[in-house]
């Protein structure tokens, strides 16, 4: 029944173009033979026979549809986005769900850079009144817990203010670096990923964890002796 709707619409096609050279040759009902429609050389070259081919090979055309439609990304574009704008590169491969890692990346790596420089700010001030002897300049006392008195003991916070210092902007510095990093790790993925689109990896990808029989040989004399051991094997 396809078959023969095919044939029917192909037919009111050439009809509905006037490009129709020969008749139908018309057999009775209850004959078998086949009915026969000729056309021309020109009429077959002037028709646009892939105009129909969805109808003919539903299947096929669809398949086809499909590889036109895939999307193979430009290793070199991606990573010139990836370069401009951090992400760019995972939206030009598609990889949308890359993102949050990303950009959760970069505000974390943002609120420990801010952190730690406002607790160097603080700390570094605080060692400054300190070690000035200047009774007007005493911040360090906000750094404190309420009422506490360190007369007498301003040597031993002299150190631990500026262990304190050190301490914050290490990790104020490490924070610098951390958000470079990630900005790195952005373009390598966004190039890397583009460059393996293509790669083609066997749908056969298996591992295989198995008994065997493993063969020894003794020096000592020319006797052979058998172990039994585990097996691994890969399949890609």
């Amino acid at each position: 029944m396809l078959k023969t709707a095919n044939v029917i619409v192909i037919i009111c096609a050439l009809l509905l173009t006037g490009r129709v050279e020969a008749a139908v040759c018309t057999t009775p009902p209850d004959s078998t033979d086949t009915q026969v429609v000729r056309f021309s050389a020109d009429t077959l070259a002037a028709f646009n026979i892939d105009s129909l081919a969805p109808l003919l090979t539903p299947r096929k055309a669809k398949a086809a549809n499909r590889n036109k439609q895939l999307f193979v990304p430009s290793p070199k574009r991606a990573l010139w986005l990836a370069l401009v704008l951090p992400g760019a590169g995972q939206i030009y491969n598609r990889k949308y769900w890359k993102l949050p890692i990303i950009y959760g990346g970069f505000i974390g790596c943002t609120y420990a850079l801010l952190w730690n420089q406002q607790m160097y700010d603080d700390y570094s001030q605080a060692y400054l009144d300190i070690m000035d002897d200047d009774p007007a300049t005493a911040s360090y006392n906000n750094m404190l817990p309420m009422g506490y008195d360190i007369s007498g003991r301003e040597e031993q916070f002299k150190k631990i203010f500026k262990h304190k210092r050190d301490y914050y902007r290490k990790y104020r510095d490490m924070s610098i670096f951390a958000f470079f990093g990630v900005y790195l790790i952005s373009v390598v993925d966004a190039y890397v990923d583009a460059q393996l689109s293509t790669f083609d990896i066997s749908k056969d990808l298996s591992l295989r964890v198995e008994p065997a029989t493993i063969e020894i040989n003794n020096n000592m004399g020319n006797r052979k002796s058998h172990a039994v051991g585990v097996q691994c094997s890969l399949n890609f």
